[in-house]
Formats: C-alpha cells, sequence, structure tokens
C-alpha cells in the first residue's frame, strides 16, 4: 500500500487507519456469514416455538410444478421411455390415491441419472411392471393448485421453498434420522457414538435391538440447553407396520441411546396431547409431527386425507395463544418416485436428495415469498440451534458427544439459512384458518365428507417407505 504525508499526518498514523479499517470490514464479513447466529436479525428470538410437520414421499414438481413463479417443470420435457417406446411427459394427474413408486438409494441414482434428471420413467417401468403387458406408471404425474388448494394457499400467503431437497439420496428411515440429527449411520456398539460409520442401510428399531442409533441427535443438545421439546405421533406408536399409528421409521427418537441416557422418552407423546397443548398455550419449544399411514400421503394412502390432517395440525397452532410467536415447517421426507427436474447438490457422500416441498409458515413470515436458496432439514437443525441454542451445532468438537459424522452438516457452504424468510419488522401476518375439506377440490374421486376416506394399506404394497 502506498501513502502520501499530507497536512501533517503521518505514514504510519494513515497505515493504522487503513488497518484499522481492514480489520473492521474483515469482522463485519466474518458476522455477516449464513452460518454465524449473530448475523440473523436479532429478532429470531420472537419465536418461542418451532413446528416441524413432515410429511411423506412428493417431490417438489409433483405438488407445486405449475405454482407462479416457482422453479417447476420446465417447457418441453420428455423423459426417455424405454418399455413403451419414444419419451413420457408430465401431466396432470387429480387422482387422489397415487402409486407408491421407486424411492431408494438404487433408484434416487437412476432417476439423477448423473445429473439429467431422465431416468424416473424408466426405473418405475422396470421395479414396478411385469415383463409382459401394459403398464404406464404415475412418476410423471402431477398435482394443480385446484387438488390441494389448502398447501397453494399456505404458499401464495405464506413462504414457498423451491429448492428444498431431501437431506439424503434414499428413503425414509435416513430422511427422519437427518431430520432429528443430522445424520445417518450404523453403530457397531450404539453405547458408543464412536464406533458409528456413515450409512443410507440404517437398521430399523426391533425389539432385540431397541435402540440402534448410537450417535448424537439434537435432543442432546436440548436437554443440555434447558430446551423444551416434543415428538407427536399421529394415533401414537405402532410397532410394526399397522394404519393406525405411526410407523416405527417415522418415529426415530426412541431408537436413541442419549434420549434414553437424558431421561427423555416422555417427550414422545400421542398426537391429542400436541392438540391439547396448543389449546392451552403451553407448547414447547421444539416439536417435530409425524404421520400415520393413512394422513401420510405416502402413496397409495389419499392426498385429500393427508392435507385435512396437516390442515388440522396447523389450524390448531393459528388458534392457539402460541401462533404469535411460532413458525410452522412444513415438508415431505422424501421424493416417493415423482419427477423433478432439479439437480440436487453434492454436499457429502449421502446427499442432497431430490427436491421436495416445502413451506414455512409464521406470522413474521415474507408473505407471498419463494424461497430460492438451497435448504435441507439441516437448516431446520440449524435454525432451532440458532433460536434457542446461541448456534450451538451438532458438532463433535464441541457438543460434548463426539461422533465419527464427516461434516457439521449445518455449516455446509451451500446449505441457506431461514432467517431470510422472516421480516421481524413486518405487521404480524393473521392466522389463516382453512377448511381441512375445502370444496370444489378437483381430486378424483371425489373426497368423502371430511376428507376421512381410506384405502387398503398394507405392508405389502409398500416395500421401501
Amino acid at each position: 500500500m502506498r501513502v502520501r504525508r499530507r497536512s501533517g499526518l503521518v505514514p504510519a498514523a494513515l497505515m493504522s487507519i487503513a488497518v484499522l479499517v481492514a480489520v473492521s470490514a474483515s469482522v463485519l464479513a466474518r458476522y455477516s456469514s449464513a452460518d454465524n447466529p449473530l448475523s440473523a436479525n436479532q429478532g429470531i428470538h420472537k419465536i418461542k416455538h418451532v413446528i416441524v410437520i413432515m410429511q411423506e414421499n412428493r417431490s417438489f414438481d409433483s405438488y407445486f410444478g405449475t405454482f407462479p413463479g416457482a422453479d417447476g417443470i420446465p417447457k418441453g420435457v420428455c423423459l426417455p421411455d424405454p418399455r413403451n417406446g419414444g419419451c413420457s411427459r408430465p401431466w396432470v394427474d387429480h387422482h387422489d390415491s397415487n402409486g407408491n413408486d421407486p424411492h431408494a438409494e438404487l433408484p434416487f441414482q437412476g432417476d439423477v441419472n448423473g445429473g439429467k434428471m431422465d431416468g424416473f420413467v424408466a426405473v418405475a417401468d422396470k421395479e414396478l411392471c411385469r415383463p409382459t403387458g401394459a403398464c404406464r406408471t404415475d412418476v410423471m404425474g402431477y398435482h394443480v393448485g385446484s387438488d390441494i388448494p389448502n398447501y397453494w394457499a399456505y404458499a401464495k400467503n405464506f413462504v414457498l421453498q423451491d429448492h428444498m431437497f431431501e437431506a439424503t439420496g434414499s428413503w425414509s428411515l435416513p430422511a427422519h434420522l437427518y431430520e432429528v440429527s443430522g445424520w445417518s449411520a450404523k453403530c457397531a456398539d450404539p453405547e458408543k457414538p464412536m464406533s458409528c460409520t456413515g450409512s443410507l442401510k440404517p437398521p430399523d428399531r426391533r425389539p432385540s435391538a431397541p435402540t440402534p442409533f448410537g450417535w448424537t441427535d439434537l435432543t442432546w443438545l436440548l436437554y443440555k440447553h434447558h430446551v423444551s421439546w416434543g415428538y407427536y405421533l399421529d394415533h401414537g406408536a405402532v410397532a410394526s407396520h399397522h394404519q393406525n399409528g405411526v410407523w416405527v421409521i417415522w418415529n426415530p427418537l426412541p431408537g436413541f441411546t442419549d434420549v434414553h441416557r437424558d431421561g427423555q422418552l416422555g417427550n414422545i407423546r400421542p398426537l391429542r396431547t400436541f392438540f391439547k397443548q396448543a389449546k392451552s398455550g403451553t407448547l414447547p419449544q421444539v416439536s417435530w409431527i409425524s404421520p400415520d399411514l393413512r394422513d401420510s400421503e405416502h402413496g397409495p394412502a389419499l392426498v385429500s386425507s393427508g392435507q385435512a390432517y396437516v390442515t388440522s395440525v396447523i389450524n390448531a397452532i393459528m388458534r392457539s395463544p402460541d401462533w404469535g410467536s411460532s413458525v410452522i415447517l412444513l415438508t415431505w421426507d422424501d421424493w416417493g418416485g415423482f419427477y423433478d427436474n432439479v439437480v440436487p447438490p453434492r454436499v457429502d457422500g449421502q446427499g442432497y436428495g431430490i427436491r421436495v416441498p416445502a413451506i414455512l409458515i409464521s406470522p413474521y413470515a415474507k408473505r407471498g415469498y419463494i424461497d430460492h436458496q438451497t435448504l435441507t432439514t439441516d437448516a431446520y437443525l440449524k435454525f432451532i440451534e440458532d433460536a434457542f441454542m446461541g448456534g450451538a451445532r451438532l458438532d463433535p468438537a464441541t457438543d460434548g458427544r463426539p461422533d465419527r459424522r464427516p461434516i457439521v452438516r449445518e455449516r455446509a457452504a451451500v446449505l441457506g439459512n431461514l432467517i431470510r424468510d422472516f421480516n421481524f419488522n413486518q405487521k404480524p401476518l393473521p392466522p389463516l384458518i382453512l377448511d381441512p375439506c375445502p370444496a370444489n377440490t378437483t381430486l378424483i374421486p371425489k373426497p368423502k365428507p371430511g376428507c376421512n376416506g381410506k384405502v387398503p394399506l398394507h405392508a405389502s404394497t409398500w416395500g421401501n417407505s
């Protein structure tokens, strides 16, 4: 740097000023980092309750591919269909019940097809069709706003996130493990977190091995920082595949050794407890809500039943004394085999997976905003950590319970920050109370009154979930 002597100032003095300015700029840049909680609008502390609602098996394009302004279905797209010849184009699918299409690690790789995003039809044909006879899968079908008007109403009035990806390129169990812990692994000895190694095929909870998850989940930090939490189960828990309760794979926290060690199993409760707490204004600071089979939207479960269930939960929050200090994070666990056009970013050996729908609902949400940031449920963990724990992270170097996770997912450079979806200076948005069973939906067949219809949900029809 060249400094000229002027007005009696010596070069050393000017140099000191220049260095101070440079250092100050560096500090400001460091503290404007998306990951640094000090950069977040201090209005984040207006949020006293975070509620995560996770549904099942829908890609972004299958629900919001035609939503105005969103990164949706490209014009002219047509995917190779080797079984039937030619190619298959996206088509409007008004059916209330959709197929249970391929959605696991290998189908993910086939669908993405090296970044071409053109393998969905070929994979589904191969896995679902018999060698001979007509067969056309529904992976290229998509719903429109008149099919799912409540979901579109939430998107129009609050924040639609059109680059939310499954945290891992796989099926439900790894996705739900990431939802609460930021990792999926196998453990040689679940009592020893350092014995766990990353895996997209983690073991289920079983009577013979009820706590297979030995690494650290978010409840470890919540307990350590005296943050209240609850994990709520639609119609309670089941020990095996059964429609009157939540599957084991959608209810992972009882399988974590640290939940037992902290004596926190009592925080895993039936959903009716959540409704009582919402009514009385006593919601915990962090809530996760998991559906039973009928309400899950996992094919062949009815779209109408799932939307009605989600709407009833959101209505309860909006009618609660806690609405004014809440944020609802609504998403789906994986893509369910349905087409999506956006190539998932690569952050580590397990993800990201294919895009899923996601909506952020809060009195402080930017109204009608479409968030194009790259997000996963890792961003949910980061927001909870920033809002309630001063930016503590599930980091083996600092969390007091080290495991062998290869990266701290919340710090991934590509990951966005939910804080950008809020305006804490705006007049709080009012509740948007909706009919759980909206009139004039275009779903076929027409949903039953109350949208409480049922279809057969036998375990044999589900495969990977």
